[in-house]
């Protein structure tokens, strides 16, 4: 496949129209990621006000949109989803930041295309090809990378690409992260944040025939360390650490023709497995979750003049599982059976969707489509089963007053049934049930509208959004009467979000400035929700204000600064479940303090070294102090809650790259 091929091929995608939520969807690129030297989701998105990151742990950090927990995302990397929670104390979505060539984010419930379970939105992860970083003159190339962070860690990389041919090329890299235990803004030790992560990745991209394109690629990802019994809450230093390892192998298979007006298919098939072991040696022993997904998603695009209908089918095949590693006289006395120790569920995704964008006039983009998706879940160890099926729609438009400015409308439903549990919590005592009978799925309304102006220099936004979740399914803590489980999935209720994102920016010639406003409040049957009791669901932040500065000074150098500041969210009562099931006799407040963040960095490209490159910033410039507002909140201060909290965040680290590129 020619570069230029790949551009057209690309250009193609990233020109794909979105109305619904049009004016809150974000691209982050290759440069921005480099520029920060991001490490971690919490980097990739660390100026991106609708997401929030928590956790200073890689392994344990959990991505929110609008307040959202991205078990309600459809988060996807080259098209291949990643699903399901191996443990609710980590995260489900890893992924390394030097493999980007972009990130796209959706939020909130979109278009029939968003793939299943975008209840919250989307986070599309596309990763780079040999095409990306050669240029039109190159047959081969490659770049190192070795990094150092203050607080406290290095970073190396190697990448290497070319073209096997006119029509073929091959990229390969490897990835080592090396950090040792972080300190907060106080200076205090973050006990149980070291680890050592290893990846490796492979992507062969072709053109099979005129027109028909193909990639392969295959990710290999490793992380291992010694973390707290729940790697997302704080460690003491007398506190026991137990060994632990997650491990993802991913297999993605693009292919997309682009044969005229009515045949531009593009298809994805995907296999990922993941698992993760944790030693609790003081207990039970070894024990392990894995998750296995394999699916596809096959479209087509016809184009009638200026319209366009996108049409296809989608399937994914998910199975997960977990059991007790260690010999039977260690784990026996603490199984519900003992006789089982092995625990499995499959679940099973069909869905068919049509989505159509209508330029009606000059001025006026219509957009309009539904799906259907069809969920079964199995708990085959035990034998229970549910299912569920439902159509959803949206509609939306944008009308362009002037070539400046413009408004889009939206309103969009989502549907998702029962999915697949967390691997750590397959297990349940004999006689009691995981499922409510009556399950229902999840249905969601999604409303916006924004305003948008760009004239080239100034720009400006104002969006509102408004969710409605139906039958929230949620594991509740602390088990019900018999005959329910310890762990047990029913309807809980509805939750409701409301909000406002503004922004405002403006551009010199090598100098530019942006200022976003978010504010948004979210609740499950009228009252706080937040991130210890609605795990899996939804957490609450304070307002947040970002400003993101970047100079240019020469072509050779830039400079840039981030601002975050995050307002007091406090008086947040919470307990409303303990009291329901007797864990305690009235309900109690936390609060979540303000924040505010700044980073630096500075990229040097010298002109008489071709291909060097140097990074450094400074993160959390100011050593602040702070639990970002998307980890649990503080409960310590409540009797009987001691030790229930989110980690608090890096201090200050200063970090320096050196990349070349041959």
């Amino acid at each position: 496949m020619s570069h230029a091929q790949d551009e057209a091929s690309k250009q193609r995608i990233e020109e794909t129209i979105i109305v619904v939520g049009e004016t809150t969807n974000v691209l982050i690129d290759d440069e921005q990621i480099e520029k920060t030297q991001a490490n971690d989701l919490a980097d990739i998105f660390r100026q991106t006000p609708s997401v929030s990151v928590g956790g200073s742990v890689g392994i344990a950090q959990k991505v929110y949109v609008r307040g959202l927990e991205d078990t309600l995302l459809n988060v996807t990397v080259d098209g291949a989803p990643q699903t399901g929670t191996l443990f609710h104390h980590i995260g489900r979505v890893h992924i390394e930041p030097e493999l980007l060539e972009r990130v796209e984010l959706q939020a909130g419930a979109g278009e029939a295309t968003a793939g299943f379970g975008a209840v919250g939105g989307a986070i599309r992860f596309r990763t780079k090809s040999a095409s990306d970083l050669l240029k039109p003159d190159e047959r081969f190339g490659a770049m190192v990378r070795a990094g150092w962070f203050s607080n406290d860690g290095y970073k190396g990389s190697a990448t290497a690409y070319g073209k096997l041919s006119d029509n073929w090329d091959l990229l390969g890299s490897l990835v080592y992260v090396d950090r040792e235990n972080m300190e907060d803004g106080d200076g205090n030790t973050l006990y149980g944040t070291a680890a050592e992560q290893l990846l490796g990745f492979v992507k062969l991209s072709g053109e099979i025939a005129p027109d028909h394109f193909v990639s392969l690629s295959y990710e290999n990802r490793d992380e291992e360390g010694e973390f707290g019994a729940r790697p997302n809450w704080p460690t003491l230093e007398s506190d026991t650490l137990f060994p632990a390892e997650a491990t993802r192998e991913t297999v993605v298979a693009n292919y997309r023709n682009e044969l005229g007006d009515f045949i531009n298919v593009d298809a994805t098939a995907y296999f990922t497995s993941s698992e993760f072991e944790q030693d609790r040696f003081d207990r039970w022993g070894r024990y392990g979750g894995d998750l296995e997904t394999y699916g596809f998603d096959l479209r087509n695009t016809s184009r009638f003049g200026e319209h366009e209908l996108i049409y296809g089918v989608e399937h994914r095949n998910d199975t997960v599982s977990s059991q007790y590693l260690a010999p039977d006289d260690v784990w026996q006395a603490w199984a519900w059976d003992p006789a089982i120790g092995q625990f499995e569920e499959e679940g099973n995704l069909w869905a068919g969707y049509l989505q159509g964008h209508f330029q009606v006039t000059d001025k006026l983009l219509l957009s309009a489509g539904g799906r259907y998706d069809s969920y079964e879940l199995e708990l085959v160890t035990y034998n229970e089963e549910t299912s569920s099926d439902g159509f959803s729609g949206n509609i939306g438009l944008r009308y362009d007053f002037t070539p400046e400015l413009a408004v889009t409308v939206g309103h969009a439903q989502a549907f998702r049934g029962k999915e697949v549990g967390d691997s750590f919590t397959l297990e349940k005592r004999p006689g009691r049930l995981r499922l409510d009978p009556g399950l229902d799925p999840e249905r969601v309304d999604n409303t916006e509208a924004g305003l948008v102006y760009d004239n080239g220099r100034l720009r400006a936004g104002a969006s509102v959004f408004s969710m409605t979740i139906d039958d929230v399914i949620l594991d509740q803590i602390g088990g019900g009467a018999a005959p329910q489980d310890s762990i047990y999935y029913e309807n809980v209720g509805e939750f409701e979000t409301q909000g406002v994102e503004l922004r405002a920016g403006y551009s010199w010639d090598r100098f530019s400035a942006d200022l976003f406003y978010t504010t948004y409040d979210s609740e499950l049957n009228g009252r706080d929700v937040e991130g210890y009791e609605e795990i899996g669901l939804a957490n609450a932040s304070g307002d947040q204000w970002n400003l993101n500065l970047a100079w240019t000074p020469t072509h050779t150098f830039d400079l840039g600064l981030n601002v975050r500041k995050v307002e007091d969210l406090n008086d947040i009562t919470v307990l409303y479940r303990a009291l329901e099931i007797g864990w305690t006799d009235r309900l109690y407040t936390v609060d979540k303090p303000g924040y505010t963040v700044a980073d630096i960095y500075a990229t040097w490209r010298p002109e008489n070294v071709p291909g060097l490159r140097l990074n450094i910033g400074v993160q959390n410039l100011f050593d602040e102090q702070y639990r970002d507002h998307s980890s649990v909140a503080d409960y310590n201060d409540i009797p009987g809650w001691g030790g229930v909290a989110g980690l608090y965040e890096a201090g200050r680290d200063i970090r320096v790259s050196v990349g070349y590129d041959f």
